[in-house]
């Protein structure tokens, strides 16, 4: 069918009207939950307030209050005016379309602290112009997203510290009961998300509350850092509510707690980069989840990039102290990682691969291997492409977050891509996005394919395989078997035996 050329689509909660972008059509500033402000500040997601009259859908919504240090720089672009009132999402489809299409639901990252989905990588035209539905979204950030204190402890009849998560999975059911007013297959839900989104994606994996609510899963660049235990979130929201002069504080003076006194908190009370176990969002720790093999079944895709440390320097993290400490730690013993990085010469070169593997590539091994427990199908890969213009300032290979305008085909909106970027990098980019976008539209438990040009196969039980997206820096994807088998099944272990190098 094809739509009018003023978009036009009745959801649940009221009519709502987008723009038109070329083929596209989009609806910005979508609200998915009621206004987290007030009394519901550190509650679920309440539902929204129903309209009649048209609802103009054209600008985006503010994005979560979070660090004005870091979101421009870090971030993926300026989010512009910052607010609790946050609960947004965006959505692009094909403006003509002759059957239910796959949606791919974003999750973006900045650690849990910075970000916003209608950042400019992020934009959604060039994916749903391949045939998708897409939808970006905000959730809440920082303390107002993950917050434990006795006072809340409770409240909605079950414990909740994970309120990003909850909006999140709000979100999901949102798109579960409207989406096929925009175009999209309510049973073809792909969920991905970069950093702390590929983080969220796996601890919905892990949430019962999300069960059911997505039905494929990418995780790029997720990390192994341990969920912090409901113990130590207590504890640590006792310690902001006395910074701010609350010994013994009520659920009332916490919530007169101006939203922007947060952010400039620092070290040890400041947000980390993780979620809280032991709620009812995630009873368990993720990574245990992982380990047992325990997650919600489905297909799966999951990787990372060639230099995922660029993110710890970033954050003051040295790599060489790291291989320091090492030295000092005979439960691990660097002469064994030695052996399994032969011809990497000194401490900093050494830290910035020891740290890069331990952190993030182990993820997607033990993924891999949580899936083949499971049953399912699980697509790895490798990202170690690099811009032709750039090769001098990423020495070390694709930096942390470097993957996303790629898989959005956004090298021309993106900051700084879009100042370098020649035409054989977009050309690359439109091929990585193919990969994701056949993802979302038939992955099977065997393969998906590019153009019929790479045949990428799934590492099903017995085969560990994993797609290179890039070679040494350059482009062509190439298809290797057990990928760092030995360093990954060693850095595994250390996980499972939460052995850090804090």
């Amino acid at each position: 069918m094809q739509n009018p050329s003023t978009p036009l689509v009745m959801t649940t909660h009221g009519p709502l009207a987008g723009v038109v972008d070329g083929n596209i059509h989009l609806w910005r500033g979508i609200p998915y939950a009621a206004p987290p402000t007030g009394p519901l500040r550190w509650r679920a997601p309440q539902p929204v307030e129903p309209w009649q009259d048209v609802r103009v859908a054209n600008t985006f919504s503010p994005a979560s209050w979070q660090s004005l240090d870091y979101c421009c720089e870090l971030g993926g672009g300026d989010p512009g005016q910052f607010s609790e009132d946050c609960l947004y999402l965006n959505v692009w489809s094909p403006a003509v379309r002759s059957e239910p299409l796959p949606v791919m639901v974003w999750l973006h990252g900045g650690g849990f602290t910075i970000g916003s989905g209608s950042l400019p990588p992020y934009d959604g035209k060039a994916l749903a112009g391949r045939g998708v539905v897409v939808v970006t979204l905000n959730y809440r950030l920082g303390h107002l997203g993950f917050f434990a204190h006795p006072a809340l402890e409770n409240e909605d009849g079950e414990r909740l510290y994970n309120f990003a998560l909850l909006d999140q999975i709000t979100a999901l059911q949102w798109v579960r009961d409207n989406i096929a007013a925009f175009g999209g297959d309510a049973e073809n839900i792909t969920l991905f998300g970069e950093s702390a989104g590929a983080r969220s994606v796996l601890s919905l994996l892990a949430s019962p509350k999300a069960k059911g609510l997505f039905h494929k899963a990418i995780i790029q660049s997720g990390y192994t850092l341990p969920d912090t235990p409901r113990g130590d979130a207590l504890v640590k929201g006792e310690q902001i509510a006395a910074h701010f002069g609350f010994e013994r504080a009520t659920a009332d003076e916490l919530r007169a707690i101006p939203a922007e006194a947060f952010w400039p908190l620092e070290a040890p009370l400041n947000r980390g980069p993780a979620p809280i176990s032991g709620d009812a969002v995630l009873p368990h720790p993720m990574l245990d989840v992982f380990f047992a093999g325990a997650q919600h079944p489905m297909p799966v895709m999951v990787g990372s990039n060639s230099d995922e440390a660029s993110v710890m320097e970033v954050f003051g993290v040295d790599v060489a102290q790291e291989i320091q400490k090492l030295r000092r730690d005979r439960r691990l013993g660097l002469g064994l990682i030695k052996l399994l990085y032969p011809g990497v010469r000194g401490d900093a070169a050494l830290g910035r691969q020891v740290c890069r593997d331990m952190a993030f590539t182990t993820l997607g091994y033990v993924v891999m291997q949580a899936q083949q427990r499971a049953g399912e199908p699980c697509w790895r890969y490798w990202f170690d492409y690099v811009a032709e213009a750039e090769h001098e300032t990423y020495q070390h290979g694709t930096w942390h977050g470097n993957e996303v305008p790629y898989v959005f085909d956004t090298l021309r909106l993106a900051e700084p891509a879009r100042q370098y970027v020649n035409d054989n990098d977009v050309a690359f980019a439109g091929h990585v996005a193919d990969f994701w976008v056949n993802f979302a539209r038939h992955a099977s438990r065997e393969h998906t394919t590019l153009n019929g040009v790479t045949r990428w196969s799934a590492s099903v039980k017995g085969r560990d395989r994993l797609l290179r997206i890039g070679l040494d820096k350059r482009a062509g994807f190439k298809l290797e078997k057990r990928f760092m088998r030995a360093r990954l099944a060693l850095f595994k272990r250390v996980m499972k035996h939460h052995v850090t190098l804090d």
